[in-house]
């Protein structure tokens, strides 16, 4: 389960990136909300990269858990499609991109649900 660890180290340095991008680069060329929109893709991708890190590690620890790699699988894709279709939004405008926002968090849900249970159930 390395796999996760080296995505969720990924997921974090881009999250910092674009936090800096978003601070420094962003803050006087769009507007105020959708700069909240931006910042807020930012706090979920940084939070999730810790989750994926996070996925990586109990794998040592419960290696019987075999959900783990669905649940990771299932915080990436939140990460790509939450804090993604927010990115879009902001920079580009796209109002299509707002129904993706919600699915993302969907996957982010119940990718903590099946890691979750996936644990209690190798205990």
């Amino acid at each position: 389960m390395k796999h996760f660890i080296v995505i969720g180290v990924f997921a974090m340095a881009l999250g910092v990136v674009l936090g800096a991008f978003g601070a420094h680069g962003l803050k006087d060329k769009i507007a105020p909300n959708l700069l909240s929109a931006f910042n807020t893709g930012v706090e979920y991708q940084l939070y999730h990269g810790l989750g994926l890190i996070l996925v990586g590690l109990m794998a040592y620890q419960f290696p019987q858990a075999k959900g783990l790699v669905v649940g990771g699988w299932l915080l990436l894709a939140g990460v790509v499609m939450f804090s993604g279709s927010l990115y879009g939004l902001a920079l580009t405008g796209a109002r299509w991109l707002g129904p993706v926002t919600p699915l993302g968090g969907l996957a982010f849900i119940v990718g903590w649900g099946w890691i979750g249970w996936s644990v209690l159930r190798a205990s």
